[in-house]
This record gives C-alpha cells, sequence and structure tokens, in this order.
C-alpha cells in the first residue's frame, strides 16, 4: 500500500491549540499485519487541559496499536487501545482539581483511519469528522456524537476521557485506487463550504506534494470566513493498493525450495531423520535430531502432492506463525530457529505420546472424571486461540496429543483462522471449509465464518465420543447445507444402559453440540463448569424421551399396535 498524507493544525484566534493529528505510515512487516494510522483529535473547549488529552489520546493510540498482537483484528486491536486511553484520561480528571466537573478535565473526541490491504477501517467518538471524496461531493463516514439543545447551544454526547465506560463507532469499508478522505475538526468543517473542500481536494491532488498545502489553505479559509475554535485538517490520498498476493507468507515461498520426500538416516539442512511418524497425501512428520544442539525434534514437511498448491503452502508456514505467537502448555510449540532455513518446513517439539484417536481405541469406557480431565486440558488450549482472535477450526482425535504425563496438546494450525490475517486478501482462502466434516461445527457448511463458539462445537463432540464411542449426530452434519436440514438434526441420547453417564450430562452435551450456535454455551468455561457439577436447569430434567433415545424401535412398536389394533376391528367387523 502507498498513500499521500497532509496535515495542518492551527491555533486560529484561540491561545493554546487543543487540536492534536499525527500519522504513521511503518515499515514492512508491521505495513501489512497492522496497516497505515491517521489519526486527530479536539479538546473541549471547556477545559484548560484539553490539549494534554488530544495529545495523549493521539499518540498513545499510534504507539499502542502497533503493540497489539497482529494476530487481532484492526477492530480489537483499535478498541482496546482506546478503551485503555480512556480509563487513563478519566482517571486523570478523577485525580485532579476537576474530578467533580468533567467538562474541564481531559476530555477530547478523537477519529482515526486504520488503512490495512484493501479495507479502511475508521474508529470515531465525538464530533470531529471523516469525509470521503465522492466525485464533486464529500461523504461523511461518520456521526457527530452531539445533542443540540437549540440552534445555538448543543454538548458532547460522547467523548474520550468523559466517563469510565466508552462506546466507539467502528465502520469497515472496501478501499479503492485514488480513493481520497478528509480528516477535519468542528473548527474546519462548520466554517468551510462542502464546494471550497471539494475544489481544494481536487487542486491538492493536481498538485506534487499539494495535500500539505492543501491543508493549510482549508484551514486558512475556514479562518477567514470567522471560525473561532482550533483548526485542523488532514487528507489522505490513496496511490497503491497491495496486490491480492501481497503479504508475508507468499514472499516466504519464493524464497525457500520445496523439500523432498524424506527417509531415514537423510540429512536435510542440519537434521538428522530418524524415522517417519506420520504420512499422508497433506503432509509428512518425522523424528529428527537438531545436529547442531543435539535436540530431538518434529520435521514436518508439506505432502510432495501439495507441492504446487500454492494455498496449501501457504496454510502450510502459517502453521509455525500461529504457533509463535500461542503460549500455553497445551499447545505444541515450534521451536525456536536456530540457522537459515532453505526449504519449506516446520519445526515443532517432540511429543512422547498418542493420539487421542489411538487414546479412545485402548480407553473404550473411559470414567466421567478421566474424560473432564482431557476436556479441561483442550480448553484451556483453545482459550490461549481465541485470546488472540484465533480459531483453530480443526479439532478432531488425530490433531490432540496425549504425552505419558497425560498431558494434553493440540496441534496442526493450518486451518486455524487469525483475525488479523483474515482482513487481507492475501489469505482469503483461508475462509474455506477446512476443518474434519464430523467435528467441523453446522455453520460453516452454511458458508458463516465461525466463532469460538464454533470450536467448542468440535470440542462438544469430542467429549459426547470419549464417553460413548459414537458422535452425537453421526456423519450428518456435513449432508445438512441449508438451515431448515440444520434444524432437523437428530440428536443421539448419550445415555444407554451400559454407560456411567448421568442424564445432566447428557443434557450439557446436547446444549454444547446445538446446531444453532446461538443455543450453545458461549463461553468454553460455561461447559467446562457445568460438565463438572449439574446445573440446575439440568438436574431436574427428566430422561430423554422413548422417541428420542431409540425412534426406529418406537416406531415400529407403534406400527405394531396399529397394526394389532387394525386386526382386532377387523375381527370384530367379521363377528357383527
Amino acid at each position: 500500500m502507498q498513500i499521500s498524507v497532509g496535515q495542518y493544525s492551527d491555533k486560529g484566534r484561540k491561545a493554546v491549540n487543543q487540536d492534536f493529528c499525527d500519522f504513521r505510515i511503518p515499515d514492512e512487516p508491521q505495513l501489512s499485519a497492522k496497516g497505515i494510522v491517521v489519526a486527530l483529535a479536539d479538546g473541549i473547549s471547556s477545559s484548560q487541559v484539553s490539549q494534554i488529552a488530544s495529545k495523549a489520546a493521539v499518540t498513545g493510540f499510534i504507539e499502542d496499536y502497533y503493540c497489539t498482537s497482529d494476530a487481532w483484528s484492526v477492530k480489537t486491536s483499535a478498541e482496546r487501545v482506546l478503551v485503555a486511553t480512556n480509563a487513563w484520561l478519566s482517571g486523570q480528571t478523577r485525580q485532579s482539581p476537576y474530578r467533580f466537573d468533567k467538562d474541564r478535565g481531559y476530555v477530547c473526541t478523537f477519529s482515526a483511519l486504520v488503512l490495512k490491504s484493501t479495507t479502511a477501517h475508521l474508529l470515531h467518538v465525538g464530533d470531529s469528522r471523516i469525509y470521503r471524496l465522492s466525485g464533486q461531493s464529500l461523504e461523511q463516514l461518520t456521526s457527530d456524537h452531539r445533542i443540540w439543545l437549540s440552534s445555538e447551544q448543543s454538548y458532547l454526547s460522547r467523548a474520550l476521557g468523559a466517563d469510565s465506560q466508552l462506546e466507539v463507532d467502528y465502520k469497515a469499508l472496501p478501499l479503492a485506487l485514488g480513493d481520497v478522505f478528509l480528516l477535519a475538526t468542528d473548527g474546519v468543517f462548520e466554517f468551510a463550504e462542502p464546494e471550497f473542500l471539494v475544489t481544494t481536494l481536487h487542486n491538492g491532488l493536481a498538485q506534487a506534494h499539494g495535500l500539505d498545502a492543501a491543508a493549510k489553505l482549508i484551514v486558512e479559509h475556514a479562518l477567514a470566513r470567522g471560525s473561532t475554535d482550533n483548526l485542523t485538517a488532514q487528507i489522505v490520498f490513496i496511490k497503491a493498493l497491495p496486490a491480492p498476493s501481497a503479504g508475508e507468507m507468499p514472499e516466504r515461498l519464493r524464497q525457500l525450495l520445496l523439500p523432498p520426500l524424506l527417509s531415514a538416516r537423510t540429512e536435510f539442512d542440519g537434521y538428522s531423520i530418524v524415522r517417519e511418524i506420520h504420512s499422508s497425501s497433506r503432509s509428512h512428520v518425522y523424528l529428527a535430531l537438531d545436529n547442531a544442539s543435539q535436540t530431538t525434534v518434529a520435521l514436518k514437511t508439506p505432502g510432495v502432492d501439495m507441492h504446487l498448491d500454492a494455498a496449501h503452502l501457504e496454510r502450510f508456514l502459517l502453521e509455525e506463525w500461529v504457533a509463535r505467537r500461542l503460549n500455553s502448555p497445551y499447545i505444541l510449540k515450534p521451536m525456536p530457529p536456530e540457522r537459515e532455513r532453505h526449504y519449506v518446513y516446520v519445526v515443532n517439539e517432540f511429543i512422547q505420546g498418542q493420539t487421542l484417536a489411538q487414546w479412545m481405541i485402548d480407553h473404550p469406557k473411559p470414567s466421567l472424571d478421566t474424560v473432564r480431565a482431557l476436556v479441561v486440558q483442550i480448553s484451556k488450549g483453545l482459550q490461549a486461540f481465541h485470546r488472540l482472535e484465533m480459531l483453530h477450526q480443526d479439532l478432531r482425535p488425530e490433531n490432540i496429543l496425549i504425552d505419558h504425563t497425560g498431558t494434553v496438546k493440540i496441534i496442526d494450525f493450518g486451518a486455524t483462522r487469525v483475525a488479523g490475517l483474515a482482513e487481507t486478501a492475501a489469505l482469503g482462502t483461508l475462509e474455506h471449509i477446512l476443518g474434519t466434516p464430523q467435528y467441523t461445527a453446522p455453520e460453516y457448511f452454511l458458508g458463516e465464518p465461525g466463532s469460538s463458539r464454533s470450536d467448542l462445537f468440535s470440542l462438544g463432540v469430542l467429549t459426547y465420543q470419549m464417553l460413548t464411542g459414537e458422535l452425537p449426530f453421526g456423519a450428518e452434519v456435513a449432508k445438512t447445507r441449508t438451515v431448515l436440514a440444520q434444524r432437523n438434526l437428530r440428536y443421539n441420547c448419550a445415555l444407554a444402559d451400559d454407560r456411567e453417564v448421568p442424564s445432566w450430562i447428557d443434557a450439557v452435551l446436547r446444549k454444547a453440540v446445538n446446531p444453532n450456535p446461538e443455543k450453545r454455551y458461549q463461553e468454553l468455561s460455561e461447559f467446562v463448569f457445568d460438565l463438572h457439577q449439574p446445573n440446575a436447569e439440568f438436574v431436574n430434567s427428566r430422561r430423554a424421551p422413548f422417541l428420542e433415545r431409540n425412534p426406529l424401535l418406537f416406531w415400529k412398536l407403534l406400527s405394531l399396535s396399529l397394526a394389532l389394533a387394525c386386526l382386532a376391528l377387523i375381527a370384530g367387523y367379521s363377528r357383527a
């Protein structure tokens, strides 16, 4: 992405300029990961310290935004920074002589434009404005948070630092080449005519390095028209947008070679291959020895059949990117890079243990407490994903390892959806269904993006399978591609005469795997809590009706009863 920015701020007829504006165009990789920030703030006239609030809001937002996780979406990163900034400003007011008069405290309006990939993200609190030039007119993209008591009297209904709670307006708009945005405080837009703004913007674009001059001209024009407030204008021109293939992953692919099929005793890029652990058409996993550190590792390479699949190779490299940002004892840990890599592969810690799939074969009837212990660990691993706005999306028995101590490790992050990366065009392919159908949440089959409740569905299916050895809907979920079909899915009761499963546990499982995500547990912690102690909602519920427990036998018996009744009637008529 390439942009041009022009800005100008003036105190006007006031003694102090309580406006503040700034922008940052970072270098790669932050340019692709976090985007470009343009922001301004306007202090309120009744306060003698709001210029401090304005500067702190803008500089703090820009600094802190780039310190947030690049796995987070722009919305999450920006809102968390603004909430923290709001808390700091309101705290300053409470500790100042103005604690009983907030209109004289550390308060300001705030508007920011975050440009990432091909999207403009708008954050707004107060009555400063963001416009977009559309032909010969200006489109106002923000709403003023101002309440008018009369034609001459009004007050701000929302501002940074005005209250301990903050509500931020957020909007995401697609970017187009040549887009022009104008950010302005009320000292400008209340006095400069829209026609003048449009003409000045067009003239500024036509001149080399004319955006600063155009911003200054706009401010001077508003001042000449009688503005009595501070005046600030920022102009943003989109000169170039990233290509769909732009990004960190494709660039790394161009720099690395595709690995050959490896075998025992092969020397490969500083590793000695000991043996193959797992092999499929999608990947190969080897037990290897790092020759430099003499550490035993698990080395994973893409399947030979996937060498021409660019999307698969991107997802393959995504695994390591994801793993390096997660920190949980219940998630497979990547090994730190010891040297420059020449091939496409990832290196992880080696776990001596077995998959959950094998564990269920070895433990066909585990105790409820044993299953609970495993579910708790898996849920903690998933929570580490969700805290960073990631969805695993492929939680299945083969992707969970259990080591010799009984500790769970979630593996395989190739299907992981990362909110921060999903905002870029480069990884649009990740929106397709990548998980295993039997464990994939129904909403994915409707084309919906999924949520943390989608991972919860998969965990619910795993829990059900550990307790019963079966799946709650069999293989029917993947066949349901409409809302109506999903409503008609029939849950198989987990209760049986040969299973030690309390009836309230079945109710917990039924809720966790509800086809409608809105009817599932909202949080993993709620599901885990209900697994450990009876929920009042479920403990008094009756045993599932016979129709639900064994519908086939129910209809057979009903048909037999009707047939017998018909025969009895026929026999009665015959005697008559």
